[in-house]
């Protein structure tokens, strides 16, 4: 027994050197996006390798270099790391100006997918990785530096290292591949984007006091639309991946033909385009902030500080121009001082709106019962103002299960007829477990969400009703398997000839599936606009942009 673990130390003493050298040279040369990793990404040769042996070599007391080299070593991983999260769920780079905010957020997601004591256990996971990190590659550092001082000698190492380092530097001055500063180029850019981003907040909070509309006649604003009720609807986690996705088109295609098929017998007319959305599988807030405040809002940064402005919003527009606003919010569900910016005289948060069934997991209720409610609450019989309303629709977000139905709109009442519904399926554990599960729960629940809303046009829609809805985002990269992509579908949909006469400037697709040839707008183009188009007697109309 002895001479067995005798011979297993001395294994594992000759192997300290080859498992150090092997650790270093994963972080130089790791890809930070998932889709470039690939055996062909690590036949690299490093030049920062040859530049940590050299430094290694210096006669630094109390090896606060090499501890030093470590740090910078270990944080260089980590946001490798945190590159690859963000790509798999935002497609972007990690941005600690901008992202600092998400392990909170980050939290919230896993508690609704895998509960709280799982997401716990990541979390406490995550912080031993943090530092289990760090530790390795100091201790990794040390043991390459005790090699290279006492095995080679530190004359002969710096002979060798320094003739790498030229050899490496000529191959690449004179083009030839397989040479690489990755580890230093992505740390530079990391500290380029973050300054960056500061300068950004900065001119972005000067660009918060220019706005065309800022102090307009709002009693001549929406003249096109008087008397109409107008809901701007965002659909969670629509994006032109639905549409043009080889797994999700046939099914979503044919629930927008067949939605045209039924509102054009009912005499509506129907356009639709595309939008760039600032974010990309999360952080839906974003894109409303962006699309109702005419802003790019593509950081949380720049959120809050719109939060603090007085710049008008679409909704608040409205308001100002005698429109009943109001915000059908069903996923807020602790105190929101964000609301107040936006100029509703009415939200309706997940408690106001009365629904009495069974949540179905993080989400508080379908979203038929959400277009119920705010029928019966805010488009009754009688005399009464004018309705803008903003409506969030949340059943096809995370974690996709269970899946509503629709059920006959006599029927929703109180929600309690949701419940069944809502206790059926599988767990969001089971669905997450399988990547072919996801993406196919992904499809249902938006197929739900977009035939449901055309539902409730179809039964309730009339000559004074104007909905523009539009996705908040793409879904997740790992569920649409497009990193670059950003754009949304956005439908127009009403009966009245004068109405869809005032957006055929914008040239949008007739009916409700876009083609290639549809305007690409970014979304936060969309505000001015709709004003432009809907306010065609104001002075404001003439200085806003035409549609590209």
């Amino acid at each position: 027994m002895s001479s067995l673990f005798l011979c297993l130390r001395s294994w594992g003493s000759r192997l300290r050197v080859p498992a150090a050298l092997l650790f270093v040279f994963v972080i130089l040369v790791l890809a930070n996006r998932l889709d470039w990793i690939n055996a062909q990404s690590f036949v690299f040769v490093p030049l920062e390798l040859w530049l940590f042996g050299l430094l290694l070599l210096l006669p630094v007391p109390g090896h606060w270099l090499r501890r030093a080299l470590g740090l910078l070593l270990g944080a260089g991983l980590i946001i490798r790391l945190a590159d690859l999260a963000a790509f798999q769920i935002y497609a972007r780079a990690f941005n600690p100006v901008f992202d600092a905010y998400l392990l909170s957020y980050g939290m919230n997601l896993l508690s609704g997918a895998i509960g709280r004591v799982g997401a716990a256990l990541v979390a406490l996971l995550l912080l031993v990785l943090v530092f289990s990190i760090f530790w390795l590659s100091v201790r990794a550092l040390a043991v390459l530096q005790e090699w290279l001082q006492q095995k080679i000698q530190p004359r002969r190492a710096a002979l060798w290292l320094l003739a790498a380092l030229a050899l490496s530097v000529i191959w690449r001055m004179v083009g030839l591949p397989r040479t690489t500063t990755y580890f230093s180029d992505q740390l530079r850019e990391h500290v380029q984007r973050t300054v960056a981003s500061l300068r950004d907040l900065r001119a972005f909070r000067a660009e918060l006091a220019q706005d065309a509309l800022q102090g307009a006649p709002d009693t001549r604003l929406f003249s096109v639309l008087e008397g109409k009720d107008v809901m701007v609807v965002f659909v969670e986690s629509y994006g032109q991946s639905a549409l043009q996705g080889a797994l999700f088109a046939p099914t979503l295609n044919e629930v927008l033909q067949n939605g045209e098929r039924e509102l054009g017998a009912a005499g509506f007319g129907m356009r639709s385009a595309w939008l760039t959305s600032p974010t990309v599988g999360g952080l839906s807030w974003l894109a409303h902030a962006t699309a109702l405040s005419g802003l790019w809002i593509d950081s949380q940064l720049r959120h809050d500080s719109l939060m603090l402005s007085e710049r008008p919003t679409l909704n608040r527009l409205f308001h100002n121009a005698g429109w009943r606003t109001v915000g059908v919010m069903p996923e807020i569900t602790l105190a929101w001082p964000e609301g107040s910016y936006y100029g509703y005289e009415q939200l309706y948060a997940a408690k106001d709106l009365g629904y009495r069934g069974a949540p179905f997991n993080w989400i508080t209720m379908p979203d038929q019962y959400v277009l119920s409610a705010f029928q019966r609450l805010e488009r009754g019989a009688g005399p009464r103002r004018p309705v803008m309303a903003e409506i969030a629709l949340v059943s096809s977000h995370a974690p996709w299960t269970p899946i509503p139905h629709l059920i006959p709109w006599e029927e929703v009442g109180d929600g309690t007829a949701f419940t069944p519904q809502a206790t059926a399926g599988p767990t969001p554990q089971e669905v997450w477990s399988d990547d072919a599960r996801i993406r196919d729960h992904y499809r249902q629940a938006v197929a739900y969400a977009l035939g449901n809303l055309l539902a409730w046009v179809s039964a309730y829609g009339d000559d004074n009703l104007v909905v523009l809805a539009l996705g908040d985002h793409q879904p997740a990269p790992l569920v649409s398997g497009d990193t670059e992509n950003r754009d949304v579908p956005v439908h127009f949909i009403a009966r009245d000839p004068a109405v869809l006469a005032a957006v055929a400037q914008w040239q949008w697709s007739e009916g409700l599936r876009p083609d290639d040839s549809a305007p690409h707008w970014r979304m936060d183009a969309l505000r001015d606009r709709f004003v432009a188009a809907f306010s065609a007697d104001h002075a404001a109309a003439s200085v806003i942009a035409p549609a590209d």
